[in-house]
């Protein structure tokens, strides 16, 4: 049947069967383009096998009423929904949100619908966002920010869902672990430093505590005591650019001043260095030599310059997006590299320490 007339025959119909608003079922859909129950569901089931007439028909009858699939309901039913749930703390900040947006539009692009939830960073936040991707029965759940509980953990398992932990030191059973060789880093770290000529060096944190932020801290003060260093350390406050800054007033009040500080993220950096500069004339990297860690936009701002540790986002969410797609599932972990991005924030190696 001509497009045309397809499209003026299923019209009429419709206006014959004055479907009322609301839901609008499968049944309905077949019953306005003539076809059978389970040739919908075919047309919209991805690699089923049906006519490209009768597909074009139920098509064009879906379109006229309306009708939408009802995945949550397929999930209901033992389907797999592709509902993947992220978990996130401090959205607003700009390395999350660059990792949510890669991750989100990776998932979509893959046909899956991704459920944000924006919690508090303690335990509690995430144990609440868990059981809420319970009952919207997600297929897998992506933990950027806090730390499950084991008994939350169980029941997410037990239940099917795939748990997903970015940038979690410790080992879960069941779920799966994406994260970052910070000892490599803080190798790295160091070594610029030490060529750098530093000598004084210092650590720049917040409170939070977190996994992936304590962990950086550990490598970094490990590979100096290693170097026979001692390392000055400020860790208060959220981890954001005051807290950077309020770093600055307290490492650099004294004598003993650092001629060379790691901030854990690349917002501590920023502050840092703006705290140098304005409260004590610091030049960065004449007296000063800092590097962060994330490799933010701002990192490569004239004013900042800051040589610091590329986070691979893009792995990250292909990882993630290979982890929901696959037939089957099991705990395991991935280990994924910072590449080191030079800037002007350290000075060019010494030839004389």
């Amino acid at each position: 049947m001509h497009k045309t007339t397809l499209e003026a025959a299923l019209k009429a119909r419709h206006e014959d069967r004055k479907t009322p608003a609301g839901f609008v079922s499968a049944q309905q859909v077949a019953d306005l383009a003539g076809v059978s129950r389970s040739a919908v569901s075919r047309t919209f089931t991805p690699g089923a096998s049906v006519a490209p007439a009768t597909r074009e028909r139920v098509l064009k009858a879906a379109e006229l009423l309306g009708y939408h699939v009802n995945h949550l309901a397929r999930g209901l039913l033992g389907q797999r929904t592709g509902i993947v749930c992220i978990v996130v703390a401090d959205i607003s900040t700009p390395f999350q949100s660059r990792l949510v947006m890669e991750v989100s539009q990776k998932l979509q692009n893959a046909g899956m619908v991704t459920m944000i939830v924006n919690t508090a960073a303690p335990e509690k936040g995430v144990e609440h966002a868990l059981r809420q991707a319970l009952h919207y029965r997600a297929d897998a759940t992506l933990v950027l920010s806090g730390a499950p509980s084991p008994s939350i953990i169980a029941t997410c398992v037990e239940s099917g869902q795939r748990l997903i932990l970015n940038n979690r030191d410790e080992t879960v059973e069941g779920c799966h672990h994406i994260g970052l060789d910070n000892a490599e880093s803080a190798r790295t770290a160091l070594h610029a430093f030490l060529r750098a000529g530093c000598r004084r060096l210092a650590l720049v944190s917040s409170a939070a505590g977190t996994p992936s932020l304590m962990t950086r801290e550990r490598a970094f003060v490990e590979e100096a005591r290693s170097a026979g260093l001692e390392i000055m350390s400020y860790g208060k406050g959220p981890t954001n650019y005051e807290s950077g800054y309020q770093g600055a007033v307290a490492l650099f009040a004294g004598r003993d001043r650092p001629d060379g500080v790691f901030c854990v993220t690349d917002l501590l950096a920023c502050g840092l260095m703006d705290g140098a500069r304005k409260e004590f004339g610091l030049r960065v990297p004449e007296d000063l030599c800092v590097i962060g860690f994330d490799d933010i936009e701002q990192a490569g701002w004239a004013s900042y310059d800051l040589t610091t540790f590329a986070q691979p986002v893009e792995a990250i969410a292909e990882t993630v997006t290979t982890l929901c797609l696959e037939d089957a599932f099991e705990g395991g972990r991935t280990a994924l590299h910072a590449s080191f991005i030079w800037r002007r924030s350290v000075r060019a190696a010494r030839s004389q320490d």
